[in-house]
């Protein structure tokens, strides 16, 4: 249903963006919707405001909402691609002085900018279907939506008839353009009133929906760390050596895509023995997408242990934050503590972070520290004092001494060596490092020692149907059903490409414009890539030029 309403809110906007075009709105107006067209915008105004609102309420379990959603989302998609069309032949009455749009395209910009539209969706039409809960194209469709013909309501030509060469005449008939926009809008006039009606009907709430996500503690699953001793050494070194005594509170983050172990490298960490000796209070609190200060001050209480005469005692029931915070700071006044906030998903702002670590910048004892593990580059760098951890997938002689050890513990069976170990090295380039990965596939392995099996699993990518919460597919998910609908839309574009291919700025947000992903007006392209490298789905990279670029 998320879904469907983004889609909904997405597809409004952009009829809202061509309803605002002046040439647009002039023949709009100057139609027989007359000054209808003006109600109708509010009436999309308004809608999309429900919209919007209705993206942090639940909307689950409403079939008839979201039937028509997928209605209202159709409409829209019909009305832009109407509107485009229009806007296409009133540019081309501007570039050649008529009054009737009725003159021929020759080989020149016209003809050029024709052939550019009719190949993109040639190319990508079918694609494009991935990004709404509603469209649905078929050849007929894509023809008439790309190949304007004597009559736009019947197009017919065939895509392969048009994919180079002469473009043909492109004639105007403003009787069937007036009665085809005037139609479509209405359609979307219609459901405008039962949408929203259905819309203010869903309880408003002060929370979000929150994902589900599996709580985390300090007692790690595994006995052994594997790989990355270097960079746990090192991190041990520096949490009980003299870098961080200085500081009454320091902040370090470990960053990192989904299932690349950093909740488990932090519980080695926090296990440690040197780490345990040299904090006298040790704190772990899974944070997950639920960030509430008050919240977690009350976690954070629960796990210090009072002192005899307590000047601001209180019970972690309060609702009172400033007794909380007090009382948090007189437990830990003469301590040197160490606290784990695991897997934040989220931090409204930087006022709420400071707020949160305010009772634990009163000390009187350097060098307490706090670690966060996260998913997300934005949060990373935002919390960090310090150098922050960036934990990736496990170098290869490492990761499958680990995949190993996921199928069969520590016991392999005689024939290993002889019939599966090549193919078990084959399946383990596929899982690029991931830890996460590893347990997935391990636990189908495990159920079947035959090689059959196994080549299986590796020529069919079985571990991706994988679909219990501590899996990689639905575990790698989450972060994407996270990104906002027009995020998503914008990443979806990348699977186009091979892996490792490098973006440029001005490459990627003319294709996105050039599909109508992104209006070509929008001040905030290059924003949206900056938004995806801070969820963690983009990387950016220097070239040998100095050029920055997003792989």
């Amino acid at each position: 249903m998320e879904v469907a309403i983004g889609a909904a809110n997405w597809l409004v906007g952009k009829l809202l963006d061509k309803l605002s075009n002046d040439l647009v709105a002039s023949y709009v107006a100057s139609s027989e919707l007359g000054p209808n067209s003006e109600q109708i915008k509010t009436k999309l105004k308004y809608m999309q405001g429900l919209l919007h609102a209705a993206q942090d309420r639940d909307v689950r379990g409403n079939p008839g909402l979201q039937s028509l959603l997928q209605d209202l989302s159709k409409k829209a998609d019909e009305a832009e691609d109407a509107l485009d069309e229009l806007h296409y032949f009133l540019i081309q009455d501007q570039l050649d002085g008529t009054k009737e749009a009725a003159s021929e395209l020759g080989d020149g910009l016209h003809g050029h900018a024709l052939h550019v539209r009719h190949a993109a969706c040639s190319t990508i039409g079918n694609w494009l279907t991935c990004f709404s809960c509603s469209h649905t194209q078929d050849d007929d469709y894509i023809d008439a939506t790309v190949v304007a013909t004597n009559n736009p309501q019947d197009a017919t030509r065939s895509n392969s008839g048009n994919d180079g060469g002469h473009v043909g005449k492109l004639k105007f008939d403003r009787v069937a353009m007036s009665n085809k926009i005037k139609s479509v809008i209405e359609s979307i006039h219609i459901l405008c009133d039962p949408v929203s009606d259905l819309l203010n009907k869903i309880p408003n709430s002060n929370t979000s929906i929150t994902m589900k996500r599996a709580p985390t503690g300090s007692v790690a699953a595994q006995d052994k760390l594997y790989g990355r001793r270097v960079i746990f050494e090192q991190t041990v070194s520096a949490l009980t050596g003299s870098k961080y005594l200085d500081e009454t509170l320091s902040v370090l983050p470990f960053v990192g895509p989904g299932g690349m172990g950093k909740t488990t490298f932090t519980q080695h960490l926090y296990n440690d023995k040197g780490v345990e000796e040299h904090f006298t209070v040790r704190v772990w609190v899974c944070v997950s997408t639920d960030f509430g200060v008050l919240n977690l001050t009350r976690q954070i209480l629960r796990c210090i242990s009072a002192t005899e005469k307590e000047e601001h005692s209180c019970t972690v029931e309060t609702t009172n934050l400033d007794q909380l915070q007090k009382s948090i700071a007189e437990r830990l006044k003469s301590k040197r503590f160490l606290i784990v906030l695991d897997d934040i998903w989220k931090c409204n702002s930087e006022s709420d972070w400071n707020n949160l670590l305010a009772p634990f910048k009163k000390g009187e004892t350097k060098g307490s520290m706090v670690l966060v593990t996260t998913r997300f580059p934005s949060i990373a760098h935002m919390v960090k004092t310090t150098d922050l951890v960036e934990l990736h997938g496990l170098e290869h002689n490492e990761f499958f001494e680990f995949f190993e050890t996921c199928i069969f513990g520590h016991s392999k069976p005689a024939h290993y060596e002889d019939d599966l170990i090549d193919v078990a090295r084959e399946i383990a380039k596929k899982l690029k490092g991931s830890p996460l990965a590893a347990n997935t596939v391990g636990r189908l392995l495990r159920k079947n020692l035959s090689r059959d099996y196994w080549m299986g699993v590796l020529e069919k990518n079985e571990w991706k149907n994988a679909k219990d919460d501590d899996d990689i597919m639905p575990s790698l998910k989450i972060s994407y059903d996270y990104l906002p609908f027009l995020l998503k839309k914008c990443f979806s574009y990348f699977s186009l490409f091979p892996e490792d291919y490098k973006f440029y700025n001005l490459e990627i947000t003319s294709y996105w414009i050039a599909i109508g992903i992104l209006h070509s007006s929008c001040q905030d392209n290059n924003n949206y890539l900056e938004e995806l490298v801070d969820n963690g789905f983009l990387m950016k990279g220097v070239d040998k030029s100095g050029d920055q670029y997003y792989v």
